[in-house]
C-alpha cells in the first residue's frame, strides 16, 4: 500500500466534484461522512445508547455533517440525551446543509433553542462547526460556537467532524481559536493541516474514513506530490521472514564513523543497523576507536582506517574504504566522524565514487556543505540533516527552512538529486523526483544526544535488506525512529529518555506496524 495522499482544500474539493460528476450526489457523500463519524463514535465511546451528546453545527457543509450525525444517532442508537445546536439561523442552511435539517425534522428531531445547564453534563461532544476552508481566524457566531464547546462539557470527550473548528485546511499553521478535539475523523484523504504540525498534534486520535470517491482521483494524480507514511504503507517490511533465512539475505551495512573521543556515535549508528534487521554491520573507524566501538558488542565487526595525529580517519583511507564497500551492499558515513579539510575531501570522493547506496549524516553533512554536490543517477544517497545541518547544506537560514519546510526539503531534493531526510517534528521525506513524504511519529523526549546516529543506522539497516524498495525502506526506518521514541517516552517520560533507550523499543515498535501478538 501507497502512502496516503494529502490534499489542499481546493485538492479536495475537486476530488468531491468530480465524485459528485461521475454519479454519486453530494447529499449521499454528506451522508457517507455521517455514517462513518458516527461509526467512530461507535467503536470508541460504548454503549451510545447511554451518552448524553450535543452536536454542534455550523452553517456550512461541515454543519450538514454534523445534522446527519445527529439522525443517525438518534436512529440507530436513541442516545439518553441528544442536543442538537446551530450556530446560525435556519434560514442560513442551503443546499445539502438544509436538506439535512429538514431530514433531522422528518426523524423527530428538533434543534436546542439554547445551551442548557443540563447540556453542561454531556459525555460526548460533536464539533461540526467549521470544515477545511476557513481562511484566517475564526470570528462571529463560529468563535463563540468554538468557545462553548471549549468552555462548557468539562466531562465530555469532542470528535470534530473533518477539522477541529477554527483549524485551516491549508497548512499546519494555528490560526486563532480552536476546538480542542480528543479525536477527528476525516474523509477521502488528509488534508496539509492533518499531517503537518502544529496542527496535526491538535487533532487527538486521527481517522480518516473513504465515503465514496474513486481513489485514483488523487492517488494516480502526479500533481498531488505530498503524502503520509503509515504503519500500511511500511508493513511489508516487517513481515515474518522464511524460514530458510540466512544473514547472507539481509545486507551487509560498512559504516564510516567515529573517532578518539566519539566512538559512542560509531557503535549507537552500529547497533541500530544490526537492531533493525542487518544481517552483518562492519564499521571502519580510526585504529584508536577500534576497540572501544567493538567493546559495545561482540556482534559488531571492525575494521581499522588510518588515521591522523589527532584521531581522524585520514584522507588517505579513501582506498581501503572502497575495497571494503565492495563486500557491502550499503554505507552509512559520519556518525562521531569529526571535522578536517582532510575528511572534507575524503567525504566529497566517497559521494561520488561509491557504487553501493550510501546514508549520510553528521559530520559528513558539513563536509558536503558548500561544495556543489549532486547524486550519482545510478546509486541512492540518502542525506539525513537536522534544520542546522540542512541550513549549512542549502545556504539558507534556519528560519528560512523551519518556516517552508517542504519547500527545502523538495528544492534540495530535486536539485541535486538526493533524498533529503529532514528531521524535526513531522520529520519528511524529500525525493528527488519532488514527492515529499511526512512521517507522523516522534515525541519531543528524541530531543537528545545520538538520535540521529540511531535513525542513520536504521536508514543504513533497512536498505541493506531492501535494495529495490529504497523509498519504503527510508520511510520504514523514519517511521519506526520516531514510534520507538514515543513507546520509551510513554514509558519512561520524555526527560530521561536517552539515544540508546530507543533500541530497547524496538520490537514493541515494530509489532505495532505489523499488527503481530507479543512474543512469549
Amino acid at each position: 500500500m501507497k502512502p496516503c495522499k494529502v490534499l489542499t482544500p481546493a485538492q479536495m474539493k475537486a476530488v468531491d466534484q468530480a465524485t459528485i460528476a461521475a454519479g454519486i450526489p453530494g447529499l449521499i457523500l454528506m451522508e457517507n461522512a455521517a455514517h462513518a463519524v458516527v461509526d467512530y463514535i461507535a467503536e470508541k465511546y460504548v454503549p451510545v445508547s447511554r451518552q448524553r451528546i450535543v452536536v454542534v453545527c455550523g452553517k456550512g457543509g461541515n454543519g450538514g455533517d454534523g445534522l446527519a450525525v445527529a439522525r443517525i444517532l438518534h436512529v440507530r442508537f436513541r442516545p439518553e440525551k441528544l442536543w442538537i445546536l446551530l450556530a446560525c439561523e435556519t434560514a442560513e442552511l442551503t443546499g445539502d446543509a438544509a436538506a439535512n435539517l429538514r431530514m433531522l425534522t422528518a426523524a423527530g428531531l428538533q434543534l436546542s433553542p439554547a445551551i442548557t445547564a443540563e447540556m453542561g453534563l454531556a459525555t460526548l461532544v460533536v464539533d461540526a462547526v467549521l470544515g477545511t476552508g476557513l481562511n484566517g481566524p475564526a470570528g462571529g457566531p463560529a468563535l463563540d460556537a468554538i468557545r462553548l464547546i471549549n468552555a462548557k462539557f468539562p466531562a465530555a470527550r469532542v470528535v470534530s467532524v473533518d477539522i477541529p473548528s477554527g483549524l485551516s485546511g491549508s497548512s499546519g499553521a494555528v490560526p486563532g481559536e480552536y476546538v480542542h478535539a480528543h479525536a477527528t475523523v476525516t474523509f477521502t484523504a488528509p488534508k496539509l493541516c492533518h499531517a503537518l504540525a502544529p496542527a496535526a498534534n491538535l487533532m487527538g486520535d486521527l481517522r480518516i474514513s473513504p465515503i465514496g470517491s474513486n481513489p485514483a482521483l488523487f492517488e494516480d494524480d502526479p500533481a498531488i506530490d505530498l503524502a503520509l507514511v503509515t504503519p500500511e504503507s511500511i508493513r511489508h517490511l516487517f513481515a515474518p521472514r522464511p524460514r530458510d533465512g540466512n544473514k547472507g539475505r539481509y545486507g551487509h551495512v560498512l559504516i564510516i564513523a567515529g573517532s578518539r573521543g566519539k566512538s559512542g556515535a560509531a557503535a549507537m549508528c552500529a547497533l541500530a543497523a544490526l537492531r533493525s534487521g542487518a544481517g552483518l554491520v562492519t564499521v571502519a573507524c580510526p585504529a584508536s576507536a577500534l576497540a572501544s566501538i567493538a567493546a559495545f558488542a561482540p556482534e559488531l565487526m571492525t575494521e581499522a582506517l588510518p588515521e591522523t595525529d589527532d584521531g581522524l580517519i585520514d584522507a588517505s583511507a579513501y582506498d581501503r574504504i572502497i575495497e571494503l564497500s565492495r563486500a557491502r551492499n550499503v554505507v552509512a558515513v559520519g556518525p562521531g566522524l569529526g571535522q578536517s579539510a582532510g575528511l572534507t575531501e575524503l567525504v566529497a570522493r566517497l559521494f561520488t565514487a561509491l557504487d553501493r547506496p550510501l546514508v549520510v549524516d553528521a559530520d559528513a553533512l558539513n563536509a558536503l556543505a558548500g561544495s556543489d554536490w549532486h547524486a550519482p543517477l545510478e546509486h541512492p544517497r540518502v542525506l539525513t540533516p537536522h534544520p542546522g545541518e540542512m541550513s549549512r547544506l542549502t545556504g539558507d537560514t534556519i528560519a528560512t527552512v523551519q518556516q517552508d519546510r517542504i519547500a527545502a526539503a523538495r528544492k534540495l531534493s530535486t536539485e541535486r538529486q538526493a533524498t533529503i531526510v529532514l528531521k524535526g517534528e513531522r520529520t519528511l521525506l524529500g525525493f528527488p523526483d519532488g514527492r515529499v513524504w511526512v512521517n507522523p511519529t516522534g515525541t519531543p523526549a528524541m530531543a537528545t544526544g545520538g538520535t540521529g546516529d540511531i535513525l542513520t543506522g536504521m536508514v543504513a539497516g533497512l536498505l541493506g535488506q531492501f535494495p529495490s524498495d529504497v523509498d519504503y525502506a527510508i520511510a520504514g526506518a523514519v517511521y519506526l525512529h520516531g514510534s520507538a521514541g514515543e513507546l520509551a517516552a510513554s514509558d519512561l517520560g520524555e526527560q530521561p529518555v536517552i539515544a540508546t533507550d530507543l533500541l530497547r523499543y524496538f520490537p514493541e515498535g515494530i509489532r505495532g506496524i505489523t499488527k503481530l501478538p507479543n512474543a512469549h
